[in-house]
């Protein structure tokens, strides 16, 4: 995810990137107006926001509200057209869908458009730069996200990882698993209770010794994942594979055999549940 501090204006492919953008939250548009007609609606708790019931109710003002934000803003998303495209591939296959996102940035809009009649849950680390972006897109869901990892750890985690049993695929947990560092064990209900049937990881801040890194992310993603009960795989994009933690993490956890196509700095990961795979990541 883009923050405010790392944006900037490029405007040898501001426009390209924009007008793509626009025709596919344009197509987007026609597919929620088409679902619509079908009656292929999601139910609306009675117990949620009335943001959130708008949105079920009026799922293509965020498509309009994400065009008009795309078509006048100079800041453009951290992807390029060609990843961001790979992602927009499958979720128009499954939208209306639970998509779990990790961070928050100028393009959030974008994918929360992309499913606009499903479930879209941002997680950041930084409460502030969440306060921000809502400001302007206030029907965007976000959470934050503490973590208890740093960058500077990464070699020591995956020694910890085959140490530590808690952390074992067999067992397979991050609710409440406080033994393992790599679960994300302070996450919200609505993270746990969901089965994700897409997972964008492109968060945390994995680029300074201090930061916490990708690390616990990409290990939860993969439980998670492995955790399915529904039919069918999970998706998970992991942008930034040009990293070596991005990358060691990935091919530990995500597994190179479930590498299913991979564009610029994005890799496309299909993972089975674990009671077709068996007792390991990979």
């Amino acid at each position: 995810m883009q923050k405010q501090n790392h944006s900037h204006f490029k405007p040898e492919r501001s426009w390209c990137l924009v007008i793509s953008l626009v025709g596919l939250l344009g197509g987007a548009l026609f597919i929620s107006l088409f679902l619509r007609t079908s009656n292929n609606l999601i139910g609306c708790n009675n117990n949620k926001l009335a943001q959130e019931k708008f949105l079920v109710d009026n799922p293509q003002q965020l498509l309009l509200d994400a065009i008009l934000h795309y078509a006048t803003s100079r800041v453009i998303p951290q992807q390029n057209i060609n990843e961001i495209r790979i992602s927009f591939d499958v979720l128009k296959n499954r939208t209306p869908c639970n998509f779990l996102v990790f961070g928050l940035g100028h393009d959030s809009q974008m994918w929360a458009s992309f499913n606009s009649r499903g479930n879209t849950l941002f997680l950041e680390e930084d409460p502030k730069w969440v306060e921000t972006i809502l400001k302007d897109a206030p029907f965007v869901h976000a959470e934050t996200v503490k973590y208890r990892t740093m960058l500077s750890e990464a070699d020591e985690l995956v020694e910890h990882f085959h140490k530590e049993p808690d952390c074992s695929a067999k067992k397979s947990f991050i609710r409440g698993n406080h033994g393992c560092k790599l679960a994300l064990d302070m996450l919200s209900d609505e993270v746990y209770n969901k089965e994700w049937d897409l997972i964008m990881i492109d968060a945390p801040r994995g680029y300074f010794a201090e930061a916490p890194g990708r690390m616990a992310a990409i290990y939860s993603a993969a439980v998670m994942a492995r955790n399915r009960k529904g039919k069918g795989v999970t998706h998970v994009f992991l942008h930034d594979v040009e990293r070596k933690v991005e990358k060691i993490y990935a091919e530990l956890f995500l597994c190179r055999k479930y590498l299913v196509k991979g564009v610029g700095r994005l890799w496309h990961f299909e993972i089975p549940a674990a009671s077709n795979v068996g007792n390991s990541f990979c």
